[in-house]
C-alpha cells in the first residue's frame, strides 16, 4: 500500500507510519510518501495499483476516477451536512452535540454540520441555547486541552470563508454570531435568512459556520436536506419514530444518524456518500472487501 498524505498536513499520516512500523508489519508493505500532485497523478494512472481510494475535494476525486483506468475506485469526498431538529427533540442534547459537530476542528471535517433545519415551534429556544453555547467556545492553540476551536489550515482558507459570509450577507443573510476572520482564525459563525443559492448553503464551507433554517413540516425538512449536490450523512434529532423512519427512507445520503450529529462515525460503520459526496464505502469490512479479488475454483467429478 502506498499512501500520499495531504500536502498541507502530512504529519499525522507520517506518525501513523511510525505506528505501523512499530506494530511489526512487514517491511515495505506500507509506504507513506509526501509527493507532488504531478507524481500522485502518475501513480493514479499506474496499472500496477489495483485500487485507488481518495479522501478530499469532489473536483479532485472525480478527476482521479477519470484517470484511474481499470482499477477499483473508492471516493470519500465533500459534504455540507444537514441536521434536522424536530419539535420533539431533546433540545439541550441537540444543542450540545451540534456545537461539537459544527465547530470541532474549526469545521474542517467532511461531515461537519453546516445546515441546521429547526422546527419553527422550537426555533427561538434552540437559537438562544445554541448561540450562547457557541459564544462560550474558546479559540486558541489546538494543542491546549482547554481549546475548543483552533485555527483554519491557512489564511487563504480563512479569507475564502470571509468572502462566503460576506456574499451571504449581500444576498440578504443575517449574521447572528461571528462572521469576521482574524488571521487564520475564524470564530464560530451562525447565519440565518440566507438564500440557498449562497455558497455557504450550496457548497462545502469546510469552516466553523452554520446556516439555520426553520421548517413546519418534517417531510419538507427532509426535502430541504436533499436540495444539495452532496449526500454524506444527516443527523435527525427526534423522539418521533415515524419521523426517524421517514428520514431514513427519504434522505439522499449514505447514513442517517438519529438523535446525534452527522459527524458521528466509528470504524466498523459503512461510511460513505452518494451524489457528489463519493463512491463506495469505507470501514473495516468494506475496505477488506474492496482490497480482495473474489475468485472461485470449481472441481468437476467425471461421471
Amino acid at each position: 500500500m502506498v499512501l500520499k498524505p495531504p500536502s498541507k498536513d502530512p504529519l499525522v499520516m507520517l506518525t501513523i507510519g511510525e505506528i505501523i512500523e512499530k506494530s511489526g508489519a512487514p517491511e515495505g508493505s506500507v509506504s507513506i510518501l509526501p509527493m507532488t500532485r504531478e507524481l500522485g497523478d502518475r501513480m493514479v494512472a499506474d496499472d500496477r495499483f489495483k485500487l485507488l481510494t481518495f479522501t478530499g475535494s469532489p473536483a479532485v476525486g472525480w478527476a482521479m476516477k477519470a484517470k484511474a483506468g481499470k482499477k477499483r475506485v473508492v471516493l470519500e469526498l465533500g459534504g455540507n451536512a444537514g441536521v434536522i431538529v424536530d419539535r420533539s427533540a431533546d433540545l439541550d442534547w441537540a444543542v450540545r452535540r451540534i456545537l461539537v459537530g459544527a465547530f470541532s476542528y474549526a469545521g474542517q471535517v467532511c461531515i461537519s454540520v453546516q445546515r441546521i433545519f429547526v422546527h419553527a415551534d422550537v426555533m427561538d429556544a434552540f437559537l438562544d441555547k445554541f448561540i450562547a453555547g457557541a459564544r462560550g467556545l474558546k479559540l486558541g492553540d489546538p494543542t491546549d486541552p482547554a481549546t475548543d476551536l483552533g485555527p483554519m489550515v491557512d489564511e487563504k482558507a480563512a479569507r475564502r470563508t470571509q468572502d462566503w459570509v460576506d456574499e451571504a450577507v449581500a444576498m440578504g443573510g443575517r449574521v447572528l454570531l461571528g462572521g469576521k476572520a482574524d488571521g487564520t482564525f475564524f470564530p464560530p459563525t451562525v447565519l440565518a435568512n440566507t438564500p440557498v443559492e449562497a455558497k455557504v448553503c450550496s457548497s462545502e464551507a469546510f469552516a466553523p459556520l452554520v446556516v439555520v433554517f426553520p421548517f413546519t413540516d418534517f417531510p419538507d425538512a427532509v426535502r430541504q436536506v436533499n436540495q444539495s449536490f452532496f449526500g454524506l450523512q444527516t443527523g435527525v434529532f427526534t423522539n418521533d419514530l415515524t419521523n426517524a423512519w421517514h428520514a431514513f427512507n427519504e434522505t439522499e445520503v449514505g447514513g442517517v444518524i438519529v438523535n446525534d450529529i452527522p459527524t458521528y462515525r466509528i470504524d466498523h460503520m459503512p461510511y460513505g456518500g452518494v451524489k457528489d459526496s463519493g463512491l463506495g464505502r469505507e470501514g473495516l469490512r468494506w475496505s477488506i472487501e474492496d482490497m480482495t479479488e473474489l475468485r472461485i475454483m470449481v472441481i468437476a467429478q467425471p461421471a
